[in-house]
């Protein structure tokens, strides 16, 4: 892993930004996350998106459309310059690039039973409450899963990062906004990019 992987993750754990992506995790449709890290030459970047943002759908994939629909997101979410262009001057090369198709479900499984054992009246409501709780779950994880791509690369001239333009938008119709983190030597900001307006301006922030 990138060495540039763990600042994005100090990132997310600061409370500003927190406080930002409160709202993100409602899993709102239409809004995604993007997180971005400059170290020197370095830069590493971490998409988060809901299934409706890429494919139109959250449901787990059943018919051969639904997978075809999913493999080809993931190898286009692959492609980070095809998505988040930056003036060529930077010089930039892509070293790593991931993406995959997530579930949210676990963290809801987990507090359903949680509150299972809590609310706990006798073995044989219990029986019956993990029952319902399983079915609650598989509904969970059908409703709310997320694309998640990862990208590392270095620039030759990062000084010429002087902007982002979200080709992102016009590759997936159904996104709206993103919501980027940025952390540099200048400390973390927050922006809210918009398919309205779909470029970042960075300059200042090296």
């Amino acid at each position: 892993m990138n060495k540039c992987f763990p600042i994005v993750l100090a990132l997310l754990a600061s409370p500003a930004v927190a406080e930002e992506t409160r709202e993100l995790d409602s899993h709102e449709h239409g809004v995604g996350e993007l997180n971005i890290a400059f170290d020197g030459n370095s830069v590493a970047m971490e998409l988060h998106a809901p299934g409706a943002d890429i494919v139109g759908f959250e449901y787990e994939a059943q018919s051969e459309t639904d997978h075809a629909a999913i493999d080809a997101a993931v190898a286009m979410l692959a492609k980070p310059f095809d998505l988040f262009a930056i003036p060529s001057a930077a010089a930039c090369t892509v070293i790593e690039a991931s993406a995959e198709l997530e579930s949210e479900g676990e963290h809801d499984e987990h507090d359903e039973d949680h509150d299972n054992h809590k609310d706990d009246d006798g073995d044989h409501d219990d029986e019956h409450a993990e029952e319902h709780h399983d079915d609650d779950e598989h509904a969970d994880e059908a409703g709310h899963t997320e694309f998640h791509a990862e990208y590392t690369f270095t620039c030759e001239n990062p000084a010429a990062l002087t902007e982002i333009a979200f080709t992102y938008f016009d590759v997936f119709e159904n996104a709206r906004e993103l919501e980027v983190q940025i952390v540099s030597a200048t400390g973390a900001q927050a922006f809210e990019v918009e398919r309205t307006e779909p470029k970042l301006d960075l300059k200042g922030l090296f």
